[in-house]
C-alpha cells in the first residue's frame, strides 16, 4: 500500500464527530422491562471517523475534530491513525458515544451523546492546509459552536480553492434543526457534492431533481437501498447506478459513511460520478456484515 503522501488525489479532510459506538444486535423482537438476548460489540464511530477511516486506505485522508481528556479518546485516536489518517484533534472534556440498538433486520435505532465531539470550535487554520476536498456531515450542523466553526472552515477551505461536501447524515438531525435551516446551512457550505438517502432526500424536497436540488448542490447523490443510486446534477437526473446485491446483511451502521468514502476516493482519483457511485457501492457494501462501520473485506 502507498504511503499517505504518494497517494494520489490531494489531501480529504473530514470534519466532525469521533466517538465511540456500542453496538447491540438483538438476537430476538426486543422484549419490552425484561431480557433481550443480544450480542454487545465496541468501536470507533462518528460519521466524520468513520469517512476518514475508510477512506485512507485510497487517497491520503485527515480527521478535524475533538476527542475528551480520558483514556476513550486517546483509544479512538489511537485506531484511527493505526488506519493512515492524519488525526488533528482537540482535546477538551468527555469523549462521545452513541449507543446503537440493531434489529434482527440490520435496521438501528441510535441514541447518540456526542460528548467533546459537539463543541469543536477554533479551529487552527493550518489543518486545513493542503487540503483538496473538505467532506461535512450535518451532524455538525447541529448546535453551536460546532456549526458555526464547521461552516467557517467550509468558507475557508473553499477561499483555499478545496471542494467541498456534506452528507445530509439523519431525518431526526433534519427535522430537529428544522428543514429550512438545514437547506441554508447546506447553501452556504456550497459542496460540489450533497448525499443524501431516499428519506432524506424527500424530507428535504430534493428527491427527483428540480430547481430545489440545483440550488443546494451541483451534483445530489441520493441513495436507495438495494436500489438504483440516483446522480442529480443541477438539478436534472442524469444517471441511475445499479447496486450489486450484498447477501448475509447484519448492520446498516456507517453504510452510508461507507458509500462516501468510497465515493469521495474515486472523485478525487478521478472517477466520474457514476463510476464513483460503483466504488461507493463497494465501500458501502464491506461494512455491512460487522458490528459499526467496519470493513472485512476489500472494497477494490
Amino acid at each position: 500500500m502507498p504511503s499517505p503522501a504518494e497517494r494520489p488525489g490531494g489531501v480529504l479532510a473530514v470534519v466532525g464527530d469521533l466517538v465511540e459506538d456500542i453496538v447491540v444486535w438483538a438476537g430476538e423482537p426486543v422484549r419490552t422491562a425484561t431480557d433481550t438476548a443480544a450480542q454487545v460489540f465496541r468501536a470507533r464511530g462518528g460519521s466524520a471517523a468513520n469517512v476518514a477511516a475508510l477512506a485512507a486506505a485510497h487517497v491520503a485522508t485527515r480527521f478535524i475534530g475533538r476527542v475528551g481528556t480520558d483514556a476513550a479518546g486517546e483509544a479512538l485516536v489511537a485506531e484511527l491513525t493505526a488506519r493512515s489518517v492524519d488525526v488533528r484533534v482537540q482535546r477538551q472534556g468527555r469523549t462521545g458515544t452513541v449507543v446503537l440498538l440493531v434489529d434482527a433486520d440490520g435496521e438501528r435505532t441510535m441514541f447518540p451523546d456526542r460528548g467533546a465531539s459537539a463543541v469543536l470550535e477554533q479551529v487552527d487554520d493550518r489543518w486545513l492546509d493542503g487540503v483538496t476536498w473538505l467532506h461535512v456531515p450535518a451532524y455538525g450542523f447541529e448546535r453551536e459552536p460546532m456549526r458555526s466553526e464547521v461552516m467557517r472552515l467550509a468558507a475557508l477551505a473553499r477561499t483555499a480553492g478545496a471542494r467541498i461536501s456534506v452528507d445530509a447524515s439523519s431525518t431526526g438531525l433534519l427535522a430537529g434543526i428544522g428543514v429550512d435551516v438545514a437547506l441554508d446551512l447546506i447553501r452556504e457550505a456550497a459542496p460540489e457534492v450533497l448525499f443524501a438517502n431516499e428519506s432524506e432526500a424527500e424530507l428535504l424536497g430534493l428527491a427527483g431533481g428540480g430547481a430545489l436540488a440545483a440550488s443546494v448542490a451541483q451534483t445530489a447523490v441520493v441513495k436507495h437501498g438495494p436500489l438504483p443510486t440516483d446522480v442529480i446534477e443541477a438539478g436534472r437526473l442524469v444517471a441511475r447506478v445499479d447496486v450489486a446485491p450484498v447477501s448475509g446483511i447484519r448492520d446498516l451502521t456507517g453504510a452510508g459513511d461507507a458509500f462516501a468514502a468510497g465515493f469521495l476516493a474515486a472523485t478525487l482519483q478521478g472517477a466520474d460520478a457514476a463510476a464513483a457511485c460503483v466504488a461507493g457501492h463497494a465501500a458501502a457494501a464491506s461494512v455491512l456484515t460487522n458490528p459499526g462501520a467496519h470493513a472485512t473485506r476489500s472494497s477494490t
